[in-house]
């Protein structure tokens, strides 16, 4: 367990320091409520989402025959289990007493809020970060983004480029028709569309292109941008700083239950002194689920 010490900051015991720095970089705005929808968890260890099969199609009913039944049942179960995090620092009495520069401030507390603040950052965006990987599967026994996501009443389906590429106008027109040819898991065409793109910081200048150019990115003939003219990402492109594959990029669609935030319980900072050493300890914990309920949320494609 770390102490800080007088000697992990000897410097600031003595006067004649000008400036303290690495404490206090700029930050970026939270990205995960870009992607997460965020709600609050019930007072429980977990949550569970639980899907149903639709209805299939109406059968021919001939003269005087009698009408066909169909049943619904209990399809995948997604459990969301709430996970404490924490960190904490620890400081002797004699280093906050003999410490020179209160005014300027080691800002322990702020830096440990940051702390807290990246956890979140990277925990959610692990979700995208590991779409490809079957070592982290979901309700249907399926990673995120695969090309044979399974039916409780039968068969498969795809959220994921039938042959991986990189980012580029043919990837991204034939990734929105296959979200166009998303079904129920009973086969019956629903309305999902592909909401925006969201890409590491490495694809943003490409992104920009195929999404916003007048004519056809990448092309010498006299061609309209149909991603553009079509209006296919109503909500543009985002860029994550947490997204770690440089080349892997994702289509967020209308899907009404997909990436999920619960939060159990807000990020909360505490302190306390400990009678006989007198050392102040300081702590920050929260307690929060992250995961997907429904894989349609999201296509993607690892690049080539």
């Amino acid at each position: 367990m770390g102490v800080i010490t007088t000697s992990s900051f000897a410097r600031m015991m003595f006067p004649g320091i000008n400036k303290i720095y690495g404490n206090a970089y700029n930050k970026h705005k939270p990205e995960w409520p870009q992607v997460f929808e965020k709600s609050k968890a019930t007072n429980a260890a977990f949550e569970e989402e639980v899907g149903v099969t639709s209805f299939g199609l109406a059968q021919v009913k001939t003269e005087g025959g009698g009408i066909t039944y169909d049943d619904m049942s209990q399809a995948f179960t997604q459990r969301y289990t709430h996970i404490t995090y924490g960190l904490g620092f620890i400081i002797t009495r004699e280093t906050y007493e003999d410490n020179q520069y209160a005014a300027l401030g080691l800002r322990k507390a702020t830096a440990l809020a940051f702390s807290m603040q990246q956890t979140r950052e990277i925990v959610c965006y692990n979700i995208l970060n590991r779409a490809f990987s079957n070592s982290y599967t979901y309700a249907d026994g399926k990673e995120l983004c695969a090309t044979d996501h399974p039916n409780k009443s039968g068969g498969t389906w795809s959220n994921e480029l039938a042959t991986a590429s990189d980012i580029s106008e043919s990837a991204i027109e034939q990734a929105c028709i296959d979200i166009n040819d998303f079904t129920n898991d009973r086969g019956l065409i629903i309305n999902i569309q592909p909401q925006k793109l969201i890409i590491p910081v490495e694809l943003e200048t490409e992104a920009v292109r195929l999404l916003y150019s007048e004519l056809r990115p990448g092309s010498a003939e006299n061609d309209i941008n149909a991603n553009k003219y079509l209006g296919r990402f109503p909500e543009g492109y985002f860029v994550s700083h947490y997204l770690t594959d440089p080349d892997a990029w994702f289509i967020q669609t209308n899907c009404p239950d997909g990436l999920k935030y619960k939060e159990r319980r807000a990020d909360a900072f505490d302190t306390d002194n400990d009678f006989d050493t007198e050392n102040a300890k300081f702590k920050a914990t929260t307690r929060y689920s992250v995961g997907v309920t429904d894989p349609r949320c999201i296509f993607g494609s690892p690049g080539a």
